[in-house]
C-alpha cells in the first residue's frame, strides 16, 4: 500500500467500522483536516460509497485516493497521502438500515482483520502499516453475521497470540485500565485471580512510561463497596486485589490500594495518581465517560501491534445525519501516531507476552 515513508510519516490504517452507523463519518471528519494529514499518512480499510455520502453530508470534497480492495495495485507501493482500501465485494452498503445487521457485521469483520494482517510481523513491505486506529462496530451485528467476539479487544488479543492484553483509556484528566472488560457483572469474582488483577497494574505501568510518565502512580480499585471494609464487604480485596498490589510493588512499580471506587478517581483527578485500575467494565468507564467524554481514546495494550479507537459506539440513532461529534476518533489517531513514532524510536510497546520489559 505505502513504502516506508522517506519524510518518515508513520502509516496509520483505519478500519471504517460499521457501514450503519457513525464509523464512515467520524473517519471522513478526522481525517479531512489537512493538518493531521501533514503528521501521517493513512489506509482506509472500508467502503467508498459510505465515505464520499459522509463527506457529503459533511460539505467535504472527497480527500482521497481509492482503490478496489481486490486490485493488484496494491501489491506495489502507492505513494499517497490517504488510501482507501474500497471493498466492493460487500455491494452497496449504502442501502443498509441504521441498525444492527448481517451485512454490517461481515463488512466491519472484514475491514479490522484485514488491518490486523497488515500491521503483523508477516505484511508485505507494500502493505504494512504502523498502527491500527478501529472505528466503532456493532457486537449485535457480528453476533447475526455469525461472529463470537466481544470486542475489538479480545480479537486483537487473540489474532496475536497475546498472553496479557488489556484495555487502558487515555485522556487527559484521566487515564483508566481495566482489569475485565466485557463480561457479564456477575461472573467477574469468578474470573477474578491475583495475576489478572496484576497485569493490568503492569501493562498500565509500562503504556504509561510510553506516554512519557517515568514513574506513573497506580492507585487499583477494590472490586466491592468500601473496598471490602476489611472483608465485611466481601473478600476479594483481600484475598485477589491486594496480593496482586504487592506483587506489583514487589516489580519496583509505584502501586497502591485497593482504594474504594467511590472516592479514587477524585484523588486522580486531583492529581494525585496518573492511573487508575478498575475492576471491572463500568466501575472504570462512568467516571472517564462523564469528565472526559469525546477526549478519551480507547488503547489495547499488550499486543505487539498499536491498536486505538474512539470511546464511543456506533450511535445508530444518528448515522447518517452529520451530527456526529469527531473528537474522540481524532484523540484517538493522535494517540496512535504518537505510539507509531514511540515504537520506531524505541522498538517497544507494552509487552503482553509475559515478560515484563
Amino acid at each position: 500500500m505505502h513504502s516506508s515513508s522517506s519524510d518518515n510519516k508513520p502509516i496509520i490504517g483505519i478500519s471504517m467500522g460499521d457501514p450503519s452507523g457513525i464509523g464512515p463519518e467520524v473517519v471522513v471528519k478526522s481525517i479531512a483536516d489537512p493538518a493531521m494529514r501533514a503528521r501521517a499518512k493513512f489506509v482506509v480499510y472500508g467502503a467508498n460509497g459510505p465515505l464520499t455520502l459522509a463527506a457529503d453530508h459533511a460539505g467535504i470534497d472527497p480527500f482521497w485516493y481509492r482503490v478496489p480492495a481486490d486490485s493488484s495495485r496494491l501489491t506495489a507501493p502507492i505513494n499517497e497521502p490517504v488510501v482507501v482500501r474500497d471493498y466492493i465485494e460487500f455491494g452497496d452498503l449504502l442501502r443498509l438500515p441504521p441498525t444492527p445487521n448481517k451485512h454490517g457485521g461481515n463488512a466491519s469483520k472484514r475491514f479490522v482483520e484485514e488491518a490486523i494482517l497488515d500491521a503483523g510481523p508477516e505484511a508485505s513491505p507494500a502493505r504494512r502499516i504502523d498502527a491500527i486506529v478501529t472505528a466503532p462496530i456493532s457486537k449485535q451485528a457480528w453476533k447475526l453475521a455469525g461472529y463470537n467476539w466481544p470486542g475489538h479487544t479480545e480479537l486483537v488479543a487473540h489474532r496475536t497470540r497475546c498472553r496479557r492484553c488489556c484495555m487502558m483509556f487515555d485522556a487527559p484528566r484521566l487515564k483508566v485500565v481495566l482489569a475485565t472488560v466485557h463480561m457479564p457483572l456477575m461472573d467477574i469474582r469468578n474470573v477474578l485471580t491475583i495475576g489478572k488483577v496484576f497485569d493490568p497494574i503492569d501493562l498500565g505501568n509500562q503504556a504509561c512510561q510510553a506516554l512519557g510518565i517515568e514513574s506513573p502512580r497506580i492507585a487499583v480499585c477494590g472490586l466491592n463497596p468500601h473496598a471490602g471494609e476489611g472483608g465485611l464487604l466481601g473478600d476479594e480485596e483481600i484475598r485477589i486485589i491486594g496480593p496482586a498490589v504487592d506483587m506489583a510493588k514487589r516489580a519496583g512499580i509505584n502501586a497502591s490500594g485497593p482504594w474504594p471506587a467511590d472516592t479514587i478517581f477524585s484523588e486522580a483527578l486531583a492529581g494525585k495518581f496518573d492511573l487508575v485500575v478498575a475492576m471491572y467494565h463500568d466501575q472504570g468507564l462512568i467516571p472517564l465517560k462523564l469528565l472526559e467524554r469525546g477526549q478519551a481514546t480507547n488503547w489495547t495494550i499488550g499486543p505487539p501491534m498499536v491498536r486505538t479507537s474512539p470511546d464511543h459506539g456506533t450511535a445508530f440513532n444518528i448515522a447518517g445525519k452529520n451530527h456526529a461529534d469527531a473528537s474522540s476518533m481524532q484523540a484517538a489517531i493522535d494517540l496512535a501516531i504518537q505510539l507509531a513514532h514511540h515504537t520506531r524510536a524505541q522498538g517497544r510497546l507494552p509487552d503482553g507476552s509475559g515478560q515484563r520489559i
